[in-house]
């Protein structure tokens, strides 16, 4: 996989820039005259309901991107990942975080570079599902003898956004009475009213970072010890001395690494940290150990079916052929939006406040895959990539942003995720709450589609100038995602179709979607204007004007 192929180059995409000469897109018109076009562009994806038929697309586009796609290789490419090729070029990697969802004694067994990779992962597994049994069952005790009331993860990026995103939308599964929080910003104001009301004694820490150097992480880590170690002091629990302190650290800290030697450096046991490797990447990871405080507050056994509907899509991608599989079809079609009209951003939707946090878990998923400008070969990419991914839950949107998605002149391709049966079914008076909410859902990529016409608005009683502002222009595209419920099996499976959609935006531009060197940079100045801020003027000189300027503002106004 060292070679990337230029789609620009390919017949597929010249085939695509001559449709778009003469397409004039008319949702209207296509599903008047088509009246299968509703079935036809509806596709099966496990527990979900694909609707595709109120994209900007004809069967004949449809075609050209499925050519786009076998001539840049996404299926190949696929297959490259499931074998554990190093497809992650710049870092000479596999990328394997299909393998954390492959079921206990999958056959053929996976070997990559000599690991037995099916065999660790189940190792890792176990070891976190027991631990988590001990927590929920009351055997793990704080250094005071009471039970696990909180877990506080402490991560950043993929090390937060997932087990947050998760542990809010599968809320309602919570069962042993153990609440998570989650700490990521080094701003200490998050630390500390996360912990504000929150008694030492039954407070659990998990330290989540691969290398236990991020700086974040580390930092928040180290004010949470010391935190612990105060509270427990002012009680009465544990004395000033360090074998004090170590016993406290080693009852309310456990890690998620592999850097077993930094982990006992810090205090914690490393028999008490869960492993994961190096090719799991950060946004990839809620389904590794990574996932130890919703195994906890959960219970691994649902753990094991979010895995499971993960694994579910992951073989729908393998199989299905390319026209079928839904999550290439969506990739494809973000294609179509970003690189033929023009599209640079894209509204997901949710109809579920659990899923309130699903944009955001998107945002670096998606953003810090495909943002990137140089192909995996090293080449420039030949069009543009990425696409800003954005959004909030339900009818909270449509009274801020629809207003742009409906009336802008910005092309906005929107997915709107609903299910048929709501966590909690409540009704005010005789009226089902839900209905109402998901008669919302159904109206706004209805609205969307097909808009209103002068002569409607007309046939109103509206005249003049406030015709034009009432009209509605439609063809603005939605994909309708729709599930029974939001399960663990449910949540896998809509976590991993946007992973394989990514993945295919990917392998189409040709870039490494499996690396972030974009975010290294401002680390790496962080720590070399940090002598500065903290008043080394050699340091503060050693910066531009404009920073220097700002250095002089904190020094001005930070009150001492």
């Amino acid at each position: 996989m060292t070679a990337s192929i230029d789609p620009t180059a390919t017949s597929a995409w010249a085939e695509l820039s001559a449709l778009r000469e003469t397409f004039a897109p008319d949702l209207r018109s296509w599903f008047a005259e088509d009246p299968d076009r509703a079935e036809r562009f509806a596709l099966p994806l496990a527990d979900l309901h694909v609707d595709l038929s109120k994209n900007l697309v004809t069967d004949e586009i449809a075609s050209a991107l499925v050519r786009l796609a076998e001539q840049t290789g996404v299926a190949e490419r696929y297959a490259a990942m499931l074998a554990g090729e190093h497809i992650n070029t710049t870092e000479d990697r596999a990328v394997l975080h299909t393998a954390l969802r492959r079921p206990a004694g999958a056959s053929p067994a996976l070997v990559v570079d000599g690991q037995q990779v099916d065999a660790d992962v189940q190792s890792v597994l176990e070891s976190l599902s027991a631990f988590a049994e001990r927590v929920r069952s009351g055997e793990w005790l704080g250094v005071t003898g009471k039970r696990v009331t909180h877990v506080v993860n402490i991560g950043i990026g993929g090390s937060d956004l997932g087990p947050v995103m998760v542990s809010e939308a599968l809320a309602p599964y919570a069962d042993a009475g153990i609440e998570a929080r989650f700490v990521s910003n080094i701003d200490p104001t998050d630390l500390a009213q996360k912990t504000a009301d929150l008694d030492p004694a039954t407070t659990l820490f998990i330290v989540a970072s691969k290398t236990f150097t991020t700086l974040e992480t580390l930092t928040n880590a180290r004010l949470a010890r010391a935190w612990l170690w105060e509270g427990l002091a002012a009680a009465g629990a544990i004395g000033q001395d360090d074998a004090s302190r170590t016993g406290a650290v080693a009852h309310h800290f456990v890690a998620v690494s592999t850097a077993l030697d930094r982990v006992a450096e810090f205090g914690i046991d490393p028999d008490n940290a869960f492993g994961f490797w190096d090719w799991v990447g950060g946004r990839y990871s809620v389904d590794s150990a990574i996932g130890l405080p919703l195994a906890i507050t959960l219970g691994p056994e649902r753990f094991r079916e979010m895995l499971a509907g993960f694994h579910a899509v992951d073989e729908h991608v393998r199989t299905e052929p390319l026209e079928r599989n839904v999550p290439v079809m969506m990739g494809l079609l973000n294609v179509w939006y970003v690189n033929f009209l023009g599209a640079q951003s894209h509204a997901v939707l949710p109809y579920a406040q659990q899923l309130h946090r699903f944009p955001a878990y998107l945002q670096q998923l998606t953003m810090e895959s495909n943002g990137k400008s140089v192909r995996w070969d090293g080449a420039p990419v030949s069009t543009d990539t990425g696409e800003v991914f954005w959004g909030e839950p339900g009818t909270n949107g449509q009274h801020a942003f629809y207003q742009l998605i409906h009336q802008g002149t910005r092309l906005i391709p929107a997915d709107f995720i609903a299910f048929a049966n709501p966590a909690y079914p409540l009704r005010d008076g005789d009226r089902d709450v839900h209905g109402l909410f998901l008669a919302n859902f159904l109206a706004q990529t209805k609205a969307l589609a097909f808009g209103k016409t002068a002569a409607e608005v007309e046939a109103e009683g509206t005249t003049g100038p406030l015709v034009a502002a009432r009209t509605f222009a439609g063809n603005r595209p939605t994909t309708s995602i729709f599930a029974p419920s939001l399960t663990p099996a449910v949540l896998g499976q809509l976590i991993a179709l946007y992973e394989h959609i990514t993945f295919t935006q990917g392998a189409v531009w040709g870039v490494n979607s499996f690396d972030q060197w974009g975010v290294e940079l401002g680390k790496q100045l962080a720590l070399q204007i940090a002598p500065a801020v903290e008043g080394d003027e050699a340091a503060a000189e050693a910066q531009d004007p404009s920073t220097r300027a700002l250095l002089a503002y904190y020094h001005a106004h930070r009150a001492v």
